[in-house]
């Protein structure tokens, strides 16, 4: 019986919400300006695409960098020429796919972490913490081997 009755009500709240909803759009739509006379005609003229004597800004320059530049300023972040530990650390996502070693799709912070310490350590010579663009080329991947012509 509460549910005929509670049923009843929320209908009778909902048509008196509808019901000032149109109301106040009804209000919103006579308040609003008639259309204009031109707007019957067609529509507006396209503006002038006439720039002038204006110019646009400069493009850009193209350095000329090389393979093993450009992968070092993949990693060297802040652009000091130097690749700090925590910057060899911020590698992509796809790290710690290759670092999966049991194939499990699972991958710890602590393995990864401690691979790439390793890595890091294994490049640094001078131990100074940072690596210069030398030492920083012995954490190259090898170079793939190139396919064979299979003519």
């Amino acid at each position: 019986m509460n549910r005929f009755l509670l049923g009843g009500l929320a209908v009778f709240v909902m048509m008196g919400i509808g019901l000032f909803w149109l109301q106040g759009r009804a209000e919103v739509e006579a308040g609003a300006p008639p259309p204009s006379a031109s707007a019957s005609i067609g529509p507006a003229p396209l503006p002038s695409a006439d720039v002038g004597d204006m110019v646009g800004p400069e493009l850009p320059q193209a350095t000329e960098l090389s393979r093993e530049q450009r992968r070092f300023f993949r990693y060297d972040r802040d652009r000091d020429k130097r690749i700090s530990r925590n910057e060899m650390l911020s590698t992509r996502a796809d790290a710690f796919r290759k670092l999966d070693k049991d194939g499990n799709n699972l991958l710890t912070f602590e393995e990864w972490a401690v691979a790439k310490v390793d890595k890091f350590a294994e490049a640094d010579v001078d131990h100074d913490q940072y690596l210069t663009p030398a030492e920083f080329r012995r954490t190259a991947p090898p170079p793939k081997p190139k396919a064979k012509c299979s003519c």
